[in-house]
């Protein structure tokens, strides 16, 4: 089989997930992964998650990018404190899922969280980033970095654009032009009533609502089939999930 390069969408903690839908798209150590980050809160093996990505790298090319509850996680790991917020959307289940990992482990998981990239961009010039950006000089001038983790602009003008604008045309937005393709996770599919992989323009959101009801999507960049995990509730039937 050729290589492939996969994308993967929010995880927020759902080890179950992940180990099936690696199963579900026959994954080979051949293959590269883009994850696009949230690997915790929400699902009670955020702790699990990061050990077994940590392993995963060790075996095959992953890319791994930062996303805005991967952040509060490693303030967490780092500072000791807790943020409010954050414990109360999601963090909660992370905290527990540490209880049982050891300092020398929590400081090597530190160190991934750390060295994670904010975006990603590959040899075909397609973008990898969690939420987004806003600069229209594209993300390399992004003054405010926390976008890349937080923002839902660019999601929402590729998805609400109308399809009759050419790229040549001067209302074409610019953030558009830079990439062949860019890929996002950050905003559920589930807010559109979606369960798949969703398109706007030449933008692709990965992230199918695994904190909440949805299920984990992995993508084949090139060909654009997917595959899915079981609904995550299904693979956790005594948790509830992330709070909204």
């Amino acid at each position: 089989m050729k290589p492939r390069t996969l994308v993967v969408g929010d995880i927020h903690g759902g080890l179950k997930g992940l180990k099936q839908v690696l199963e579900r798209a026959a994954v080979t150590e051949q293959d590269t992964l883009i994850f696009l980050g949230d690997y915790v809160d929400g699902w009670s093996e955020s702790a699990q998650v990061i050990q077994f990505l940590i392993e995963l790298d060790k075996k095959q090319n992953c890319i791994f990018i930062k996303g805005n509850h991967d952040s509060w996680c490693e303030d967490w790991l780092r500072e000791g404190q807790l943020d409010k917020t954050w414990f109360f959307h999601g963090g909660q289940s992370t905290v527990k899922s540490y209880e049982l990992i050891e300092d020398i482990e929590r400081e090597v998981h530190l160190n991934f969280f750390e060295w994670m990239n904010l975006y990603y961009v590959d040899e075909q010039n397609r973008l990898f980033v969690h939420a987004g950006f806003t600069s229209m000089h594209g993300p390399a001038s992004e003054f405010h970095q926390s976008n890349f983790k937080w923002d839902r602009t660019l999601w929402e003008m590729a998805l609400t654009m109308d399809k009759h604008i050419r790229k040549d045309s001067k209302l074409y937005p610019k953030r558009l032009l830079h990439f062949k393709e860019i890929y996002i996770g950050h905003t559920p599919t589930l807010n559109y009533d979606m369960t798949v992989p969703m398109n706007g323009c030449n933008v692709w959101n990965i992230d199918t609502g695994a904190a909440f009801t949805g299920s984990l999507t992995m993508m084949d960049i090139d060909t654009k089939e997917y595959w899915q995990s079981d609904p995550l509730p299904d693979l956790y039937p005594n948790e509830k999930g992330r709070n909204k």
